[in-house]
């Protein structure tokens, strides 16, 4: 039986699939994974550019159409009837040229408290040659990665709005043979996904002049395991806890500022230390179901709370608009050295002409450790219908 293989595909699975997580070893001979392993992660990369160059902060920002990522209770406070949004990212591209993010949004006002939502993700890894073990060429296969959410939010008073989503995700990264004996081939990953959201905003007066205060919070991606075979391992989704606060202040008719920042957890097991042999000798048992595995992430890590601290990453940004014609944006991220170690610093800008946005950010990452150094992406963005909120970009 022949084994297909590709050096590409080695390398996008060992960055993307869980069962090759980064991990250490310690003076003890035990094996410990410092990243927390998911399938799928490419569910929570920052999709538009106006939040991908605040820091990738965006669940307490003033409601756009990507909110049906970033938090779509924020869809209840669209002022258009009809919005939509197509964002295009270049990604990894200190490593290969031709894998992308891309993705489309769309959100309708079915009346004055009640909005429905949709989106469409679509991760593309380009086309890979494959060999057989004797490197015959076998022909091209392009693995890629996608997933179709649908959105309502409602409002309920004028501050307060609720949202749910539901998803379906598709994951086909290889079609090679495991050389396991058991010559079973690898298979493309399915799943279903859920998600509740909420956002609170209190318009006030701040420093003698107009401003908004809001805070909002999303969990993403519950959903059922993913497996990459029949007989083989299942994995989690990278469920997720968004929180975030913003303060937005119109200084006078044509300068606003918004100040925010983001709080993110995944909602998925952490490993435990393990010896040679396998055996838990810190932490908990991760093989337990998705509900166990929520709960059981605040309180799992094998260096007690310390750890738990270290899981949440931070995000800060900022936005400066003037007449809702022009904005100018940067950011910070900031996640824990014991928990992938990704900091970088954004940037970008937004430019409006009557109904349509274009946005871009640029991520100023160091070119020497990280490869997502140089990422660029773009947004392009239309509304149609109903009165604009002058808060709103």
């Amino acid at each position: 039986m022949k084994f297909l293989y590709s050096k590409a595909i080695i390398v996008g699975v060992s960055v993307l699939l869980p069962a090759l997580a980064f991990s250490q070893t310690s003076s003890n001979g035990s094996n410990y994974a410092t990243a927390i392993p998911t399938a799928v992660p490419f569910l929570n990369i920052t999709p538009d550019s106006r939040s991908g160059a605040m820091g990738d902060a965006g669940v307490a920002l003033t409601p756009d159409v990507n909110a049906n990522f970033w938090n779509p209770a924020k869809l209840a406070y669209l002022e258009n009837n009809d919005n939509v949004s197509l964002s295009y990212s270049p990604w990894l591209r200190q490593l290969v040229p031709d894998i992308s993010l891309s993705y489309l949004s769309y959100a309708h006002k079915v009346d004055d408290r009640n909005t429905i939502g949709a989106s469409l993700r679509y991760f593309n890894y380009g086309s890979i040659q494959l060999f057989d073990n004797s490197q015959n060429p076998q022909g091209t296969y392009t693995p890629n990665e996608f997933s179709v959410n649908g959105s309502f939010a409602r409002k309920f008073g004028e501050n307060f709005s609720l949202g749910l989503t539901v998803g379906f995700i598709h994951s086909s990264l290889s079609n090679a043979y495991f050389a396991t004996g058991s010559g079973q081939q690898a298979k493309a990953g399915n799943a279903l996904s859920a998600g509740v959201s909420l956002y609170y905003n209190k318009p006030m007066q701040e420093f003698g002049t107009d401003g908004v205060f809001s805070f909002g919070t999303n969990i993403s991606n519950i959903g059922s395991k993913i497996s990459y075979s029949n007989a083989g391992p299942k994995y989690f989704l990278p469920a997720n806890l968004k929180i975030g606060f913003a303060n937005t202040i119109n200084l006078d008719d044509f300068n606003q500022i918004t100040l925010t920042v983001d709080f993110n957890k995944l909602l998925v097991p952490t490993p435990p230390i393990r010896d040679v042999d396998g055996n838990i000798i810190k932490g908990k048992d991760d093989n337990i179901s998705v509900p166990a595995g929520i709960f059981g992430s605040f309180a799992d890590a094998p260096g007690g709370f310390k750890e738990e601290m270290q899981e949440i990453s931070i995000s800060p940004g900022f936005e400066y608009w003037y007449n809702q014609l022009f904005a100018i944006r940067t950011g910070y991220y900031y996640q824990n050295a014991n928990k992938g170690g990704a900091h970088y610093l954004t940037a970008g800008v937004g430019f409006k002409y009557e109904s349509f946005t274009f946005d871009f950010s640029y991520l100023a990452a160091s070119q020497q450790n990280s490869p997502l150094a140089n990422t660029l992406r773009f947004t392009l963005s239309a509304s149609f219908g109903g009165e604009k909120n002058s808060r709103k970009h």
